[in-house]
């Protein structure tokens, strides 16, 4: 069977499954791969994958709540669960590999490596969070700086584009996905926009330096999580429906 046949009955496929959000990556995510002798390892490999993105997208939430809270006990919590989400990405490259070597078909294969790239960005997610966390601690024991741009927008705008990004993953909805990621543009701006106030700040007073710091680090993080919910967008694109749109703007160039 050709690739070109293939992905025609894929589509076809993916137009009998009911839009109804209880599937949950259920039957439909383990017909994808037609491998025999698969469906339990995929299963255990949607169960992981799914708790991943929940604990990763909890970091977040948690992280941005001991931010704006300053709570110390929220924010260690961030960073001493970070470690599940380590342990769950190793798990996942594990099974990924294993049904690697059993000589999947070109989409199977696409389906497989796409699988390794969202719970990479997952990880690296959970980074973040951890990240945040960890300046969090350090800022408590300083008295809050008062400045112009709402670091608290962009980190709304930042777990918002994250939310979005794994609703559009779990409910197989690439049109959602591709409309998440002009957001983006917007957290750079607001990200750019804080960080030459911060600068302003250290430059006119240099006793806000220490904390300055400290809050340009959580910033770009804050910036960062909205970029892997941008590449965790655009991998949800090209999983159903095949089209790479990474880069779109410099090939359009």
């Amino acid at each position: 069977m050709t690739l070109l046949s293939e992905t025609r009955d894929y589509y076809r496929f993916l137009a009998t499954v009911p839009a109804n959000p209880a599937l949950v990556l259920g039957r439909s995510f383990v017909k994808l791969i037609a491998m025999p002798g698969t469906e339990v390892e995929l299963d255990g490999l949607k169960e992981k994958l799914l708790l991943m993105a929940s604990h990763a997208e909890a970091a977040v939430n948690r992280a941005i709540r001991a931010m704006l809270r300053r709570d110390d006990d929220l924010a260690r919590r961030t960073r001493e669960e970070d470690s599940i989400i380590d342990t769950l990405e190793l798990e996942i490259d594990h099974c990924v590999v294993d049904l690697l070597s059993r000589r999947p078909s070109p989409l199977d294969l696409r389906l497989l490596t796409s699988i390794m790239k969202i719970a990479r960005e997952l990880e690296r997610v959970g980074d973040e969070a951890t990240t945040i966390s960890r300046r969090c601690l350090e800022l408590s024991h300083e008295p809050p700086l008062k400045f112009r741009v709402d670091i608290a927008g962009i980190a709304t705008l930042s777990l918002e584009m994250l939310k979005e990004a794994l609703d559009a993953f779990v409910h197989e909805d690439p049109a959602k996905a591709r409309r998440l990621i002009p957001k983006d543009e917007e957290v750079d701006r607001l990200h750019r926009d804080l960080q030459r106030e911060l600068l302003g700040h250290m430059s006119r007073q240099p006793e806000t330096i220490t904390r300055s710091l400290h809050l340009i680090v959580i910033a770009k993080s804050l910036e960062r999580i909205g970029d892997h919910a941008t590449n965790l967008a655009e991998m949800v694109v090209y999983l159903f429906e095949g089209a790479d749109i990474r880069h779109a703007a410099t090939k359009a160039l």
